[in-house]
């Protein structure tokens, strides 16, 4: 399965290493992934995968969310079935 990850907040050191470090705990590689920051806002991107008897999909959005809530984030979570019947016209 294939989650999308975006994360937006206040620039300081250390975001992406706190998201990879949940991902790992969870069992989620990161595919591809990309940053920027405009002044002092931290956007980015990531593209996930996981295998099917990793860990369930809600689980993964709490402890992402969870994580984004103590770091001052807005981090949102989107599976790829959902990313896709989204962009399909």
């Amino acid at each position: 399965m294939k989650i999308v990850i975006t994360v937006a907040g206040k620039d300081r050191i250390g975001i992406v290493a706190d998201i990879a470090a949940v991902c790992k705990q969870l069992g989620v590689n990161i595919v591809d992934i990309t940053q920027k920051v405009f002044d002092d806002m931290f956007t980015m991107v990531m593209l996930t995968k996981t295998t099917s008897d990793s860990v369930p999909f809600d689980e993964i959005v709490s402890k992402l969310e969870a994580c984004g809530e103590k770091a001052g984030l807005k981090i949102h979570i989107m599976h790829e079935d959902i990313f896709n019947s989204m962009h399909r016209i």
